[in-house]
């Protein structure tokens, strides 16, 4: 397998639950517990610019309601997506992928980026993510790690700047899924955690990719991964796994933080 530049504890949404998921308070918060790469959703707006959200409506995280591709960025921008999860954020805007990755190149910071396109904007999406981070990390480093749920949209990615690492998401294993990931071209395979076996964990690395799980919560769950061999962990629990930050790209260990 080639290098592989990437720290094994990320950061799930920015900070997990503890903040309102994709905002840059998260990505703050995160990062203060020691975190060096997050995990960020990203959409386009109906004037096609690429900004933070998971769900495909607005409804769930701020004040707005209906589709979020409908509505161009200047409206999107002025919503509050931070006062459903508490108080202490209210006001919390959506960001751009522009003002996230200017945010973590400022600190040195890593993302994984997950294409989450609009029902039907698959490959516009994955195209226009691709471009964007391509133009944002131009010189950087470390480039963001693209993943996606869509093998289309991971497709388009491929084609609009094949030199960014892909990842493969998936919640289930699906007939032929290690030959989608091989055909995309993708670096590594991020599973629901539960899906992991000795067997399919070897199956990935014998393909020279890496072996990544999401969302892992809880201390038994995480030691059951890396005993198996996986890569690296997406996690809420910012504040109860406390990334190695001495050797994490090494050794792939966590400690419980003590009170």
């Amino acid at each position: 397998m080639n290098a592989w530049p990437y720290p094994n504890w990320i950061a799930h949404r920015g900070a997990g639950k503890l903040a309102p998921e994709n905002t840059l308070a998260a990505f703050r918060l995160g990062a203060q517990h020691g975190y060096r790469m997050f995990e960020c959703d990203v959409k386009l707006s109906a004037d096609g610019l690429p900004f933070l959200l998971h769900d495909a409506t607005l409804d769930r995280t701020t004040n707005g309601r209906g589709p979020a591709n409908t509505q161009n960025w200047n409206d999107l921008a002025a919503l509050d997506a931070g006062s459903w999860h508490s108080p202490d954020f209210a006001g919390e805007s959506l960001p751009s992928l522009q003002t996230l990755a200017e945010f973590c190149l400022s600190q040195g910071l890593l993302l994984n980026i997950e294409i989450k396109p609009s029902p039907g904007q698959e490959s516009q999406t994955g195209t226009v993510v691709a471009n964007t981070a391509a133009c944002l990390w131009q010189n950087a480093d470390v480039p963001p790690l693209l993943s996606s749920f869509s093998p289309d949209a991971l497709a388009a990615a491929k084609a609009a700047q094949p030199q960014l690492p892909r990842g493969l998401l998936l919640d289930s294993l699906r007939p032929g899924w290690l030959d989608c990931a091989i055909a995309l071209g993708c670096q590594t395979v991020i599973c629901n955690h539960k899906l992991w076996t000795p067997r399919t964990v070897s199956q990935v690395h014998d393909a020279g990719m890496r072996a990544l799980s999401y969302t892992v919560n809880d201390e038994a769950s995480a030691q059951k991964l890396i005993e198996m061999g996986t890569d690296g962990i997406i996690t809420d629990a910012v504040d109860q796994f406390q990334p190695d930050r001495a050797g994490e790209s090494q050794t792939f260990q966590a400690r419980r933080k003590t009170n």
